[in-house]
């Protein structure tokens, strides 16, 4: 990405009153904010053990000159470490959009139990968009899916940052 575009969204302030998927979406969302602030592709996640949002990042593919860096990569290895186990079993993953192949085989290597995403992703997504890793027949683990939590937010906030993108190379 070429020019910086300051973000034009403002983050969410989740009531702690209800720590519901949407709260925890907001808490993506945000995350998603700082992704654009760092001139990131717009994608943010965060990780949940026992209600506790233990783990959050967005993407960072160019800050950290990797193609790995994606939120939900990140996240998982934040997780891991703070549960001291790769098997991740009890968590939830909140995620902006959909899961790409890589993000979604590394939500079922790492046993998430459920992945929340608020975008699908027809072309590269991973949980149901493009393929559906989480149903393949042999599979060890399956995590359940839900998707469409906070969609018209992240589908607006990650449609301008594109758009913006476009004005400004042209």
């Amino acid at each position: 990405m070429k020019s910086k575009q300051d973000c034009p969204f403002q983050k969410l302030f989740p009531s702690q009153l209800e720590k519901d998927a949407n709260f925890y979406m907001q808490h993506a969302y945000n995350q998603s904010i700082n992704a654009w602030q760092a001139d990131e592709v717009p994608v943010g996640a965060i990780v949940v053990f026992e209600e506790q949002i233990i783990a959050s990042a967005y993407n960072q593919t160019r800050l950290q000159n990797d193609p790995s860096a994606h939120a939900e990569m990140i996240a998982i290895s934040q997780a891991s470490r703070f549960i001291g186990d790769w098997r991740l079993n009890e968590c939830k993953l909140f995620v902006t959009k959909e899961p790409c192949p890589m993000c979604a085989g590394a939500t079922i290597i790492s046993r998430i139990g459920e992945v929340h995403y608020a975008l699908e992703d027809p072309k590269m997504g991973g949980l149901g968009g493009a393929i559906s890793l989480h149903q393949m027949p042999h599979s060890n683990h399956k995590p359940k899916v839900f998707s469409g939590t906070l969609a018209l937010e992240c589908k607006n906030l990650f449609q301008a940052f594109f758009q913006l993108k476009r004005m400004a190379s042209s």
